[in-house]
């Protein structure tokens, strides 16, 4: 039988089966292709990359650490404890980035774009909007705030960008578009959050707290959750609304804390669930109205406990301003959305009789 590997001096032949390579001489060198102009970038892509270079210096980059106790010397020690994005506010040097970034954390560092880190503390905090407020002292070469935008106006389909620190790793550019609008999330072991924008840009853990801007540059939200059974992205993320953001932040920034405007009314969720099943009427029951309250002033009253401790009904919330109100939960969802001293339209039932009720509400306490 023919052997098909073949090596001859004179040149060199190699042969496998039908395959056949053969060069006379010494081997040729190789050289690098030449590389074909590219030609102008597409007009999309570079307004993506202004975007990037317009924002970049505005976003941080938030280590924080916690302090933990060893069991058997009772020696408390600091350890790193995760990492998460945000975002300068304003040329006093605040930061706003998520609650659930800060949250139960000892100390937090805020890592500037140019490299630079600064110790920061926390101003105030809202578990109820997943926000919080840090101030770094800076005096030179303060990076500028990032521009705000609205939500209320925002179209599914608009594009959208997100600069975070996804897994640590800093400044990175993810782009997508609105894929819904006024979604509302469970809190893991909080409150839900209302009036998410939803998102297909990946955003991933470390992305927290960092911008979701619109084409134009502007801050339209906060990253803040992602929907996932990995723990990665899933092209499903959700973003504070900066609508929210604009009303709750200055109020953390005056008084570290944010109240919200009440009605001054007394309400119970677990009682609401109960007398609207018993009754079939969907609303908010007032259990009691404050003295001295805008509510008072209205004419609003509360329900009446029998001598056998059964309970009539005062009067029901239905709606407020046209919006509908079924539940506890979503009258304060909706009072949410107003600042103490707005006036809002009350649709009120008592008995057989609706009216409508206009009253100006008051800071909560």
């Amino acid at each position: 039988m023919r052997d098909p590997f073949l090596v001859r001096l004179l040149g060199v032949t190699l042969a496998v089966g039908a395959l056949a390579v053969s060069w006379p001489g010494a081997r040729p060198e190789a050289a690098p292709r030449a590389v074909e102009a590219r030609g102008e970038l597409a007009a999309d892509e570079k307004s993506t990359i202004d975007l990037f270079e317009r924002s970049r210096n505005s976003v941080v980059f938030i280590t924080t650490r916690a302090q933990v106790m060893d069991f058997w010397t009772r020696n408390v020690f600091s350890v790193p404890r995760g990492t998460g994005s945000g975002f300068v506010w304003d040329d006093a040097g605040h930061v706003v980035t998520n609650f659930h970034v800060v949250e139960d954390a000892s100390e937090a560092l805020v890592k500037l774009a140019d490299g630079r880190t600064f110790k920061a503390s926390l101003v105030g905090s809202s578990r109820e909007h997943d926000i919080a407020v840090l101030r770094i002292d800076i005096d030179a070469g303060r990076p500028s705030p990032v521009p705000l935008g609205s939500s209320h106006d925002l179209w599914v389909g608009q594009k959208v960008f997100a600069i975070g620190n996804p897994f640590g790793l800093d400044w990175t550019l993810t782009t997508g578009i609105v894929s819904a609008l006024d979604r509302t999330l469970a809190g893991e072991g909080g409150p839900a959050i209302n009036h998410l924008i939803q998102t297909d840009a990946a955003i991933n853990p470390g992305n927290s707290g960092g911008p979701l801007l619109d084409s134009a540059g502007r801050l339209i939200g906060i990253n803040t959750a992602i929907y996932s059974p990995s723990g990665a992205s899933a092209g499903i993320g959700f973003a504070v609304p900066v609508d929210t953001v604009n009303r709750v932040v200055p109020q953390l920034i005056d008084t570290g804390k944010y109240v919200q405007p009440t009605l001054g009314i007394q309400v119970d969720s677990g009682v609401n669930q109960r007398l609207g099943e018993l009754s079939g009427i969907e609303g908010v029951f007032v259990l009691g109205v404050k003295p001295g309250s805008a509510a008072e002033a209205a004419g609003l009253e509360g329900a009446a406990l029998t001598r056998d401790g059964g309970i009539v009904p005062g009067d029901i919330v239905t709606a407020v301003d046209g919006k509908a109100v079924d539940s506890v939960e979503r009258l304060l969802a909706i009072l949410d959305d107003y600042r103490a001293g707005d006036r809002v339209r009350l649709s009120v039932k008592r008995g057989e009789r609706q009216r409508e009720v206009e009253q100006v509400l008051r800071q909560g306490e």
